[in-house]
């Protein structure tokens, strides 16, 4: 796989690059952000999307809010407009807390700077801003590339594999989360089905999943999201593995809109229901689901399909991006440190504080 969601071009004066997923399967585009409000558009309308990916993403887009200041001003108004930067970034998507955790890696890093004796100038402070992100891009790769290590264990040859949205390198600055289970499954010989959920509405599965799949020769079977039951009664699923945008101290995990119900659907069939995700995604800061802010998107997302209308004017509509899957329905949480086994708040808290 040599997929780069995400490329900054140049030293600190540069721009980023993604990969623009909205046009994705039929065409294949790249962005170039030159500016915050830019990078901001392409967080808001899924230009880039996935936890990871949009946490990198915003770490660059303080490079190119500071691209605006001077090289020779003050502490205290650089201070200031990262600090905007930082505000403006974190409000594109409220769920996914990679976002907020990149940022106050980028903040602290920029202010301890200000705060140290001799006082370094502008431009000091951008060189090291541009730093750290490329050290989160870096971070995040490596991460990607660990959680698939300890995951591929969870597939043997002849299983069939449930995923939803996407979680592979469309999704991270690496290989992905989900996906990079499978991905190192496959590398180390084993033969098996995905089966990949559409993802309504907005068709993340059908659209990236199953490209990325298809680039990397996996076999891959496409179908809607109300066919998932049904294969499993079929027993043509054994496992179910996906990404996560946020989880809470507890386990309870917020991903995309339609995991909770596939996260019943395997308790009730006795199959394994995993996830995967980098320690950036834990939030030690709620104690459980309930305190996840979920994103509402616009109901033409909903009313709209390939620019037709598909429902009557002025019909209500409601359109989380995510919804919660609460612990006890996940088997296991796979990350770059390892695996937690039926996850509950202890075993979190203590396998967070453990060393890669």
């Amino acid at each position: 796989m040599n997929i780069e969601t995400i490329k900054w071009l140049g030293d600190e004066d540069g721009c980023l690059e993604i990969i623009d997923q909205r046009y994705l399967p039929s065409k294949f585009r790249k962005l170039k952000c030159h500016d915050i409000d830019h990078l901001c558009h392409a967080i808001k309308t899924l230009a880039v999307r996935g936890a990871p990916a949009i946490g990198v993403a915003a770490a660059y887009g303080v490079c190119l809010a500071m691209q605006k200041l001077g090289n020779r001003e003050t502490a205290a108004k650089t201070s200031r407009h990262i600090l905007k930067a930082c505000k403006q970034l974190v409000s594109t998507r409220p769920t996914a807390v990679n976002l907020s955790w990149a940022l106050e890696r980028i903040q602290k890093t920029a202010f301890e700077s200000l705060n140290s004796k001799p006082r370094p100038n502008a431009r000091s402070v951008k060189r090291l801003i541009l730093e750290e992100a490329h050290a989160i891009y870096r971070e995040d790769a490596r991460m990607c590339r660990k959680i698939g290590q300890n995951g591929q264990k969870f597939i043997k040859s002849s299983m069939g594999i449930l995923t939803h949205c996407n979680a592979g390198a469309l999704a991270t600055a690496g290989c992905g989360t989900a996906l990079s289970v499978i991905y190192e499954a496959k590398n180390k010989g084993k033969k098996f089905n995905v089966y990949v959920d559409e993802t309504r509405p907005l068709l993340q599965g059908a659209r990236l999943t199953a490209w990325e799949l298809k680039q990397a020769e996996i076999h891959t079977t496409l179908i809607c999201d109300n066919m998932a039951g049904w294969l499993i009664r079929q027993k043509k699923i054994h496992a179910v593995i996906t990404g996560a945008d946020r989880i809470a101290a507890n386990g309870d995990t917020a991903n995309k809109i339609g995991t909770y119900s596939l996260s019943v659907l395997a308790r009730f069939h006795n199959i394994p229901f995993y996830i995967a995700a980098p320690s950036s995604t834990f939030d030690l800061n709620i104690p459980s689901g309930q305190y996840i802010d979920i994103e509402q998107r616009e109901a033409c997302e909903v009313t709209i399909f390939a620019q037709t209308k598909i429902a009557p004017d002025g019909i209500f509509v409601y359109n989380p991006a995510f919804d919660v899957t609460p612990a006890e329905n996940i088997s296991a949480i796979i990350t770059e440190k390892g695996v937690i086994e039926k996850p509950d708040k202890e075993k979190i808290a203590q396998h967070l504080a453990g060393s890669v």
